[in-house]
Formats: C-alpha cells, structure tokens, sequence
C-alpha cells in the first residue's frame, strides 16, 4: 500500500499575504511619512528626542578661569574682559544694593526666582553671573514708563508687564483705580454678575466679531477651554501647534523640554510651510489648529531667551502680507477638514488693533481667545467664539457636557477694570494710536538700526508692531552679556533679556530717542570690553560646536586632571584642529566618548544591581574617566520577585 503525500508551496501565500499587509498599511504609512516630513527639521520640531537630549546633558559650570576663555580667546581680550566684568560688576552691587539684598533674600522661598534668575544666560555661565552681575526685580514704584527700585535708582521699562502694558502704567493705574469704584457697592462678591458684565460682553464681541464668549482666570485657562471645546464638538483628539509657538504652560500646548509629559495627542508641525497643510487635509484626528499671532516674527522657533544665546544664529524678519496668506490658506483647509481654526490673541489681542489679529490680518477665527491687557491691569482670561462652537452641553443627550468653571471669573474688580479700558478702545486718540503704530515702530527701528550700524556695532533690531527683538551679526558667546549692560545703563528687561523689548504706547518720539542712546552706549561698553573680539571662532557653527559638547562633557576642573597623550604631530590631532580652524578642543573628543558610553549604558539590562553598576564604573576605564553617567533610577535594585 502506497501513501501519498500532498505539498504546499507556503512562498506564494506568504507573498500574497504580506502583499495584503502592505495595502492594509499603506495609507497609514503614507500619512505618517507626511506629519514626519511636515515637522520641523530642529529640535523644536521634534519634542520627544528634545525631551531625551534634555535628560542626557549635564551641563559645564565654567570656573572663574575660563568664564573669560570659553571661546579660546588670546590673553589680551581675557584681560579686557575681566576689566570690564569687573566694572560691571562694582556697578550694579553698588547701585543697586538694596534691592539686590531684597532679591536674595526672597530667592530661597520663591521657585519661580530661583528659575528664572538661573535661566537669564546659558546654564555653563549662571553660576558666577548670579553671583557678579546681580539683577534684583524688586521694585517700589512706577511713573508713565519708569520704575524705580529700592535704592531710587530709575529705569526706563522695556519688559511691558510681560504684553500687559499698552497704554502705559498710568492707564491701568487708573483702570484699577476707576473700575474699582464701578463695583463698590457689590465689592468682591463672587458666584453672581455685576450688570457690566453685560456690557463687557457685548463690546467684546463686537470686536471680535463673535456670539459668544466666556471668562477664565488666565489666558492658558483660555486656551485649555478653547482646546476642550474644539475636541468635544469634532470629537477628534489631537490639537495641532506650528513650531517655536507659545500657547500657556498646560502639557498639551508645551511639548517639550519643561513638561514632564509627553504630549501624547498633540502634532506640532512647521509654521508657513505646505506639508503642514497636507497634514491637515489628510488627517481625520485633528479637532484644532492653535495660532499664536506673534510668531510671524519669528516662525519655527520658540520666543528669544538669553538663556540660550550660545551664538549669533539668532534671527528675527516680520512680514505682514506672507504671514496674511498663511492664516489665509490654513483658512480654507480648516473649513474644508471641519477643523477648528483657533487664534490664540492673549499676548498680542487688542494690541495690534481694536479687532485684534483677526481684523488685523483679514482673517476670521473659529474661536479666539484674549487675556493680558484686556483686564484693564488684573488677571483675566477669555474665549470668543461662534454659539455652535462656544455650546457646553447636548440638548439630546444632556449627560454629555463640556464642563468649564473658575471661581474668579467675572469677578467684579476685573470686569471694573476692564470696561475702563474698553472705554479706551472706543476713543478717537486711541484708536488713532493703533492705527499708526506699525509705521511709528518700523520707523523707530530704521532709526535704531542705522545708529548701531554707523558705529559699526554688531546689534540689529526687528520687530512685530510693538514687540522688538535684538539680533547679532557677529559671532560671539558672549551676547547674553548685553542684558547687564543695558541695566547699567538703565533699561529694565524681563529676565529672557535682549529676545524681547515690548514698548507701551506711551512712548514719545523723545522717549525713543533716550531709549536709543542708552542701547548704543550699551552695545559702545560690550565692543569696548572685548566681548564682541572673537579672532579664535569666526563662525556661528564653529561657536556652537565646543559650546554643544561642553554641555555633555565633563566639567573643566575634572578635564584637566585626565591623563593625555602627547599628540606630537599625528594625523587625527592634526585633522581636529583644521576642523576646528586651527583651536585644539579637547572637549570635544571627551563630550563624543561620553554620549556613546552613556548610549551603551542604556541599553544594559533594566535590572543591573548597584553594586554592579558601581564595580564597573569604578574599574573600566570610561568609568574611572567619568565618562559615562547613569541617572539614578538605572542604580536602582529591582524588586525580588
């Protein structure tokens, strides 16, 4: 009896099967290819990876020998700078000492203080800038655009309340003053309407040209609800935020280095570019698009701190008719995809224009939020919108809400204050005063442009309305020091420094021209102190390359005690030092070593023993050179079991 075997060739059905896959998931891939592309190639186009640089990069504490060196410079210029820190220094302890004591004194209770006193420069120099160039923000006392400190000393504002002030202090001193005496008779009773409440709302969207509006706190509580209301009316999860834009602290609008979350159901994609529309046409998850106005003077890149002037790369245009056909055709494909379209005006609504962004650029939100300035002086927080958008609950289905409530909205002190300055948004001379501010400012700023450049200083101007930027146009990594010699001269900036000058209204052409001559005596005192002499690093590229590896390299101090090898005249040390345009950086080298052992750290098992751990970092040469660093919760025992 013979048996009979049957074969089956499975190759074909393979194939065909992973043919079926393949078309199954093509359109996926395809659209996961476009948002990829749609990004922005920095790293603030791709928050997660920016998120783990973060974590790996401790940074470099420059001692006082190389706080005057780290760009190489000669002995010379050293010498020059540290004369002129020196002098600096002496200066604002002297004459400002008072308020700095008062400003340290408040520093260990105050978190906020501590962060933005330690991010006012590069981390690699904070140290002994904190210490020698004290800025203390206390102050006692305001008067049109001046304050004045503990010690008298007067400055001229240019920090604007952080967008607050447009009209000047003494407006929203008397907002604050008048509204006040609107609601006395209430006072501060909460849960109930003041009948400005109405007439607030009514004036408010007539300026937006909207139907409906509700009030919040803050201008991210704004923001949050503009967001939730766009999801619970698409029913689609993901917002869509253009790179570099600022929309409030809230973890979906802030991906990135500061959150500590992922921003799981947020796409953030290249500002003014087409395959950011071609997302939006091809994807089905989008409930919103978030638009802050301001970022047509910079579009991809975050606000300008000084916190990371590491070069001169820093760049700033604005023009009004592209940014206007941008908000033009991201229009149209909203309306098309169903998509909310969200202009986020809370630091630039009612200072470009009674109308806001919208009237300002000929373009029409779906929903609008506003805050800062509109409070008269007083935190205040608000959304406008269409009534379909703006609905909080289904008549069908009244257990489906969109729930929103704040215990001080609509207080009556802030609805008080802001129908004061409502009342200055109906008036001729102000009205007149935004209208032209745009030509007032640019001409300003050509006036201010060509006074630096006839000294041949290496600092520009640009600016948006009435919001600058300071720009440089010689490499350096000393630009940061600017900011302290503006002060000495008498100019109060916000503690991002020189990245952002907002001018209130009140400023006449005289004021101006004080302003300017204390910002070209400002730039006169840094070229002078050698800060702007950089003959080691002709390039912003060169600048920024022995800054990045410092920042994940050992610390100096411990660099000098490693052990080297003479390196006479090889080839490797001979092709580092053309690279580097003839400056050996030893850095450089160690900060590469560092990363790959840290990489190969990594991927050891999750459950290496401390001990472990330890041995081999005390025997292993990368570990006795302390090039490889592991994050506590890689020492950590597992749990038996």
């Amino acid at each position: 009896m013979s048996t009979t075997f049957f074969t089956f060739d499975l190759l074909p059905v393979a194939a065909a099967a992973a043919g079926l896959l393949a078309l199954c998931y093509a359109p996926t891939a395809v659209r996961r290819l476009q948002l990829s592309r749609a990004k922005h190639p920095s790293l603030a186009g791709h928050s997660r990876m920016a998120v783990r640089l973060a974590r790996l990069m401790p940074t470099q504490r420059f001692d006082d020998a190389h706080f005057f060196s780290a760009d190489d410079a000669p002995a010379d210029i050293v010498t020059k700078r540290r004369s002129s820190f020196s002098a600096l220094s002496h200066t604002l302890k002297t004459r400002h000492a008072r308020s700095t004591a008062a400003t340290q004194s408040m520093k260990p209770s105050l978190p906020d203080l501590q962060f933005t006193s330690s991010y006012r420069v590069p981390p690699s120099f904070s140290p002994l800038a904190q210490r020698e160039l004290p800025l203390g923000p206390v102050m006692v006392a305001s008067d049109g655009h001046w304050l004045t400190d503990l010690d008298g000393e007067r400055f001229i504002d240019l920090a604007g309340s952080y967008g607050v002030n447009l009209f000047g202090y003494a407006f929203y001193r008397r907002c604050i003053a008048e509204g006040a005496a609107r609601v006395d008779a209430l006072g501060p009773v909460l849960g109930v309407y003041h009948p400005l409440v109405e007439d607030n709302v009514r004036r408010i969207l007539s300026h937006a040209r909207m139907d409906q509006l509700s009030f919040h706190m803050s201008g991210t509580e704004a923001v949050m609800q503009a967001v939730r209301l766009a999801r619970y009316h698409t029913g689609k999860t993901h917002l869509v935020r253009f790179c570099g834009a600022y929309h409030g602290w809230w973890d979906e609008a802030q991906p990135g280095p500061g959150n500590p979350l992922p921003a799981e159901r947020t796409y953030t994609l290249r500002d003014m570019h087409e395959r950011s529309l071609q997302v939006l046409h091809t994807r089905r998850d989008i409930a919103c698009v978030l638009v802050n106005p301001l970022q047509a003077l910079h579009p991809n890149k975050p606000a300008p701190g000084d916190g990371s002037l590491v070069d001169s790369s820093r760049r700033a245009s604005y023009d009004k008719a592209a940014y206007a056909d941008w908000l033009r055709e991201l229009r149209q494909v909203c309306t098309e995809r169903g998509i909310a379209l969200i202009f986020d005006e809370v630091f630039m609504g009612f200072r470009l224009g009674a109308g806001g962004a919208q009237a300002y650029f000929g373009v029409q939100a779906d929903l609008v939020t506003y805050g800062k300035t509109l409070g008269g002086g007083l935190p205040v927080g608000v959304v406008c919108g269409r009534a379909a958008w703006m609905k909080r609950f289904r008549d069908e289905r009244p257990a489906d809400v969109c729930f929103a409530r704040g215990t001080f909205n609509t207080h009556p002190y802030v609805m008080g204050a802001m129908s004061v300055f409502l009342d200055a948004l109906e008036d001729p001379e102000r009205l007149r005063q935004l209208d032209e501010q745009d030509e007032q400012q640019d001409g300003r700023r050509a006036r201010l442009n060509a006074a630096l450049e006839a000294e041949q200083l290496p600092l520009r101007a640009a600016n948006m309305s009435s919001i600058w930027t300071l720009y440089y146009t010689e490499p350096s990594r000393y630009n940061w020091m600017l900011q302290y010699f503006l002060r000495e001269q008498g100019l109060a900036l916000s503690w991002v420094g020189t990245g952002r000058l907002i001018f209130s209204l009140d400023f006449s052409d005289a004021d101006f021209d004080e302003v300017q001559r204390r910002i070209v005596a400002a730039a006169r005192a840094m070229r002078d102190g050698g800060w702007w002499s950089n003959p080691a690093l002709p390039t912003n590229k060169a600048i920024k390359r022995p800054s990045t590896y410092s920042s994940i390299s050992p610390r100096r101090e411990a660099d000098e005690e490693l052990p080297r090898k003479k390196s006479g005249n090889c080839v490797c040390n001979s092709t580092a030092k053309s690279r580097n345009n003839g400056v050996h950086h030893p850095n450089r080298a160690r900060g590469k070593v560092r990363v790959l052992g840290t990489a190969i750290a990594w991927l050891l098992p999750g459950g290496i023993r401390r001990r472990r751990c330890q041995d081999w970092m005390s025997s292993s040469r990368l570990g006795r050179m302390g090039l490889v660093k592991f994050p506590d919760r890689w020492l950590r025992l597992r749990p038996s079991g």
